[in-house]
């Protein structure tokens, strides 16, 4: 049986992710954390199944790529608490904005949502975002084309949820997991930078 292409993969669990976010963030039934975890997995799933041979590579576990991810996700925690100030001082209605991002907070148990951040839905997503999509892109767009269309893709996903600064938001988290990705040629240190990113920002020190 012939295997389907990474790019024409790419392109259906695409079309399934924006399906898959709309539910989540628009369709009301069911519990947030669990829907995005359960999205998550499944276009991880997919994504690992479609990468074939050259998926070794991209896991390969090297201690600059954690102590990268690491660093970078206090930057980024850093940036986002600054950004915060910056667009709440331009545009007053972006704390509410930024407040509803918080709203399914307490859903769930702060330390299950931690839990499931930290091992599941921050690994998953970089799986499919940067490890699976960035990487299929950019082996037919060059490596700058790659990064700006995953980048894009993964701020218009959030389109749905009409939220300016959850869509800024995914962008500029985006574009930096993107260009770590790009430097390093591995899935760990964007892996590792999310996970504990999303840990920071939605569970230990919300910005909100």
């Amino acid at each position: 049986m012939r295997r389907v292409s990474p790019l024409v993969a790419s392109g259906v669990l695409v079309v399934f992710a924006f399906a898959l976010w709309y539910v989540i963030f628009v369709v009301p039934a069911g519990n947030f954390w669990l829907k995005i975890t359960l999205a998550s997995s499944l276009l991880a799933a997919g994504s690992v199944a479609a990468m074939g041979e050259g998926r070794a590579a991209l896991f390969r576990l090297r201690l600059v790529d954690l102590a990268i991810g690491v660093g970078s996700a206090l930057l980024l925690y850093g940036i986002f608490v600054l950004g915060k100030v910056l667009l709440t001082a331009i545009l007053p209605r972006a704390g509410a904005d930024i407040g509803s991002v918080y709203a399914p907070r307490g859903s769930l148990p702060l330390w299950l949502i931690g839990a499931l951040l930290l091992l599941v839905t921050g690994p998953a997503e970089e799986i499919f975002w940067r490890g699976f999509l960035q990487h299929t892109l950019t082996a037919r767009l060059g490596r700058a084309g790659g990064l700006v269309a995953a980048t894009a893709l993964y701020a218009l996903v959030h389109l749905c949820t009409l939220n300016l600064p959850l869509i800024l938001a995914a962008a500029t988290a985006g574009l930096a997991w993107g260009v770590i990705f790009a430097w390093r040629g591995s899935a760990v240190a964007p892996i590792v930078s999310h996970a504990l990113w999303g840990l920071l920002i939605f569970v230990l020190f919300p910005v909100a």
